[in-house]
């Protein structure tokens, strides 16, 4: 994959795979739902290390 800023906070492989599907939607509401994601998944992945 791309080296993309935003994997700094998602970290884990199935995150990164919801992020890029999720991106590629466009729409206000599918935007929302971006946002809403990267925001629980950086709390979530907040711990553990990168594998870049």
């Amino acid at each position: 994959m791309d080296k993309n800023p935003i994997f700094s906070l998602i970290k884990t492989e199935c995150g990164r795979a919801k992020y890029e599907m999720l991106a590629s939607k466009k729409g206000i509401f599918n935007r929302i739902r971006l946002y809403w994601f990267i925001l629980f998944a950086a709390i979530e992945d907040w711990n553990l290390k990168a594998d870049d």
